[in-house]
C-alpha cells in the first residue's frame, strides 16, 4: 500500500469516527435533552424524569464516555497504520 493511500485510508477512518462520535453527542444532548425531552419525561428513573436527567447529567456522562471511546479507538487506528507514540 503506497504512503500516500495509507494517509489518506487513515484520515477517512479517523473522520468516520469523529462523525460518529459527534452523532451520538447530538443526538443525546440535542434530541433527547431538548427535541424529545417531553416524550422521555413520561419515563421516570430513580425518581427523575428521563428527559430532565438527559438534560441536566446526561449528556455530560455520554460526552465523557465518548472522549474515552474516542481515544480507545484513536489508539488502536494509530497502531493499525503503524504511527502509535511509543
Amino acid at each position: 500500500m503506497s504512503q500516500e493511500k495509507s494517509r489518506q485510508d487513515y484520515w477517512k477512518r479517523n473522520l468516520r469516527l469523529v462523525t460518529l462520535c459527534l452523532s451520538i453527542w447530538f443526538v443525546v444532548s440535542y434530541l433527547f435533552g431538548i427535541v424529545l425531552v417531553d416524550q422521555l419525561n413520561a419515563i421516570s428513573i430513580g425518581g427523575y424524569e428521563l428527559g430532565f436527567w438527559f438534560a441536566q447529567q446526561g449528556s455530560m456522562y455520554i460526552f465523557v464516555v465518548l472522549i474515552f471511546f474516542y481515544a480507545w479507538r484513536m489508539n488502536k487506528l494509530d497502531r493499525e497504520f503503524d504511527v502509535h507514540e511509543d
